[in-house]
């Protein structure tokens, strides 16, 4: 089997596919080996949703690759709740997959990940609800063939999954307009003195940052319609370092970039750093550090080790090496040049100078700084 080729408006191949494209394999294998009840409209049972996001093996012996590695139980009750008619928020620090893990459970529940809606602090009513074609509008008057629906919309008359991205950058008054659509199941249209009625199928994944708490607060009424599913930081320096090898591979691969050969040194390495920043405390518990201001992410680990990466395959021989990571390192790190500084400089001199085997990246990252 061949996985579709997703290709954008001039016919090249797309840099970053979705999900359901990337994973059109897997997805099918899995639809042909699920004999189990499935939810109206649901491409794949619960089981095997869950199977798709957690990986495992079929009994054909079909690998199924891991999106999120953590617990099972925080998988499973985020699929079970888009089983109800209890919409679902994941909630976390930057960094901890929320947007992925929306994506792909869009993807396995409706085989379509792209009814997106993207907070911001400018996203309109009409993101949420419906617009017009306003041509058609002024020549025609209201019709339903001027409305323009919203990704929202449009969940609700397929039976399909929809996804709001960063809830709570979104203006209160946008965000009450989901009120009545998660409540109700129905939209009102009172221009055209219609409504919208959801079909089964219909459900919505909606993420949030909860370091963006007191932007824009979502409302008691709102809360309640959502079932909360809090995706935590990676526990162990293990699952972390599986966490950003897997997903710099992949990257790697849709960016045709040479597999490095030794990089899981510096992998190590970088989430060793992050995670210690982060936390405030070595591995080892002996010493306590100063955290900086930024969050230093998982994702912001893979996005350093992919640009590492690109480094050494273009400017280097292949390798990744402490020297190809240093500047990305110190970069997410410093984001305040007054206190983050001191804050990095202390970390080099007390814990990295000192540290056994890392006298190579104590250099790079030296040099990186000068």
């Amino acid at each position: 089997m061949t996985v579709p080729v997703q290709t954008d408006a001039a016919g090249g191949e797309a840099l970053r596919p979705h999900a359901e494209h990337a994973f059109a394999d897997e997805l099918k294998a899995l639809a042909a080996a699920d004999d189990r009840p499935r939810p109206a409209r649901w491409k794949l049972s619960p089981w095997a949703v869950s199977t798709y996001l957690l990986g495992g093996t079929l009994p054909d012996g079909t690998l199924i690759t891991p999106k999120y590695v953590g617990p099972r139980r925080l998988v499973e009750v985020a699929v079970t709740t888009l089983a109800t008619d209890r919409a679902l928020l994941l909630l976390g620090v930057p960094g901890t997959a929320k947007t992925w893990v929306s994506e792909h459970l869009a993807a396995a529940v409706s085989g379509d990940s792209t009814l997106l809606v993207q907070g911001t602090a400018g996203t309109p009513e009409e993101a949420v609800r419906y617009g017009w074609n306003y041509a058609r509008l002024l020549a025609d008057g209201p019709s339903r063939e001027a409305l323009v629906p919203s990704p929202v919309m449009r969940a609700m008359a397929e039976g399909m999954t929809a996804r709001v991205e960063e809830l709570t950058r979104i203006p209160a008054d946008v965000q009450d307009a989901l009120i009545t659509i998660l409540s109700e199941k129905t939209l009102p249209v009172p221009e055209l003195g219609q409504e919208v009625q959801a079909v089964k199928g219909f459900n919505l994944v909606a993420t949030a940052n909860d370091r963006d708490r007191g932007v824009n607060e979502l409302s008691s009424a709102l809360r309640r319609r959502f079932n909360t599913v809090v995706l935590p930081l990676p526990a162990t320096p293990e699952a972390e370092v599986d966490i950003v090898s897997r997903r710099v591979a992949q990257t790697g691969r849709s960016l045709d970039l040479p597999p490095a050969p030794d990089g899981m040194a510096e992998i190590r390495r970088v989430v060793t750093v992050f995670r210690e920043l982060r936390d405030g405390i070595t591995i080892d518990g002996r010493t306590k550090l100063k955290s900086p201001s930024g969050t230093l992410s998982t994702a912001e680990a893979i996005s350093v080790v992919t640009g590492g990466l690109a480094l050494a395959a273009h400017f280097g021989d292949g390798v990744l090496r402490p020297g190809d990571v240093a500047a990305g390192v110190i970069g997410a790190v410093v984001r305040d040049p007054t206190t983050d500084r001191v804050v990095w400089q202390e970390y080099m001199e007390t814990v990295v100078r000192e540290r056994d085997g890392w006298k190579d990246f104590y250099r790079a990252c030296r040099e990186a700084a000068e």
